[in-house]
């Protein structure tokens, strides 16, 4: 039988690989999707860096930021949701994540005209809630740009790029703090730059291709729907979610645990260096990790991702403290996150059908949003209880389960 490469849809893993053509993942949408990212989280990074001081100087503190924090991202949860059911009912998702960037960039610049701490919040609700409805449309982009079997590189490489970003923020701030007469304002309107350029990169390089849309059904009967092996992964990422807490709270541990050795002053600044090892350690892992789980397996690399994730528990919990047992653990948190990350995504793309990955993204960017909200609460409940041996105690044992389920994933051989 004669094959059309021409008309073959490669992205469809129905497509056996011996029968589809050498090509390259680094495509035009790969390189498009990845600078924005890149640009997008600079912008974005460069408010956030600023935000707890900008509100401080609002006479409001750690109340008002828990509040913007928490309901940003409880909407941006539920805009990943919606966003992935609504669009595979769609024939071109490419607006829909070129006006998701358009309101994070405009919501963040906004900052500059807030005088209140209300006005922060709407404004920084506005911007995660263009988040959320992005993501799910960025990452099936993304996946329906390559083959399965190089879903690993391309979502590697777009987590890489996004972290590069996080790196180049707090510089530029740092920086920017130094030669600006009104520092807050000025900052704020000069997110505008990366987060412009983001957009740009979204509208003229990525290309989407030609697609089958969804025929229109219940959100619950498109639930029902989704394989087995999906809902098992998803049940293996919340329950793996639920304990693996945001690693800003490493730089709070760090600082308290480090003080009475170094001083208050030269503690708070090994934690910034160290986080800044943690961001490198993931932006660095975050392709290698991909390209190992396009070679090997990405079961595997999320295997081995959780089980990084419950040592760095078990490191904090059991090692003594140094600064160079605090770079043991700020090396394993970031590395973790970037296997995590990559592997979570490309693992997701090769479970579901390509039309189907708009829901499969959403839900799964809901499930990760859930757990990250849940799990800092609760470690930082417990470490405030009953210390830190207990709270990040949970954590490793919530890791080590989430594993265990990731283990337990019978794939089907092929999605049909």
């Amino acid at each position: 039988m004669k094959i059309n490469f021409a008309e073959a849809d490669l992205s469809n893993p129905s497509v056996r690989p011996a029968l589809r053509p050498k090509i390259r993942w680094f495509n035009r949408t790969v390189l498009g999707i990845g600078l924005a990212s890149l640009f997008s989280d600079t912008s974005h990074e460069m408010a956030t860096t600023i935000m707890p001081a900008f509100l401080g100087t609002m006479g409001v503190g750690a109340m008002w930021l828990g509040l913007i924090e928490g309901v940003s991202d409880g909407l941006s949860s539920f805009a990943k949701l919606a966003s992935g059911y609504y669009t595979d009912h769609l024939q071109r998702r490419k607006p829909i994540a070129i006006l998701g960037y358009v309101l994070t960039t405009l919501g963040i610049a906004a900052f500059g005209v807030a005088t209140a701490a209300w006005q922060v919040l709407a404004l920084r609700a506005t911007a995660w809630f263009g988040r959320g409805v992005r993501t799910p449309v960025r990452k099936a982009l993304l996946a329906a740009a390559v083959t399965p079997e190089t879903y690993g590189r391309a979502f590697g490489f777009e987590r890489m790029m996004d972290t590069l970003g996080a790196i180049i923020a707090p510089a530029l701030v740092w920086f920017l703090f130094r030669g600006l007469q009104h520092p807050y304002a000025n900052i704020f309107v000069l997110t505008l730059i990366p987060g412009v350029l983001a957009v740009s990169m979204i509208t003229l390089l990525v290309q989407e291709k030609e697609r089958t849309r969804v025929q229109y059904i219940s959100f619950g009967s498109r639930l029902s729907a989704l394989p087995k092996a999906y809902c098992q992964f998803l049940v293996a990422v919340g329950v793996f979610g639920a304990g693996a807490f945001a690693h800003t709270l490493l730089i709070l541990l760090a600082t308290q645990k480090l003080a009475p050795m170094l001083g208050a002053a030269r503690a708070a600044s090994a934690a910034v260096a160290l986080y800044l090892l943690h961001n490198l350690f993931y932006a660095s892992f975050a392709f290698i990790g991909g390209w190992i789980a396009d070679r090997a397996n990405k079961k595997i690399v999320l295997t081995i991702g959780y089980a990084m994730a419950a040592l760095m528990a078990i490191a904090i919990m059991a090692l003594p403290v140094s600064v160079w047992i605090f770079a043991l653990i700020f090396i394993l948190g970031g590395t973790n996150v970037a296997l995590e990350e990559t592997a979570e995504d490309s693992f997701c793309a090769e479970l579901v059908e390509q039309e189907y990955h708009g829901m499969a993204f959403g839900l799964l960017a809901t499930v990760n949003g859930v757990g990250d909200f849940l799990s800092s609460i609760m470690v930082g409940i417990l470490w405030t209880a009953f210390g830190t041996t207990i709270a990040f105690g949970y954590s490793a044992v919530l890791s080590t389960a989430g594993m265990l389920l990731v283990m337990r994933i019978q794939k089907p051989s092929q999605i049909s």
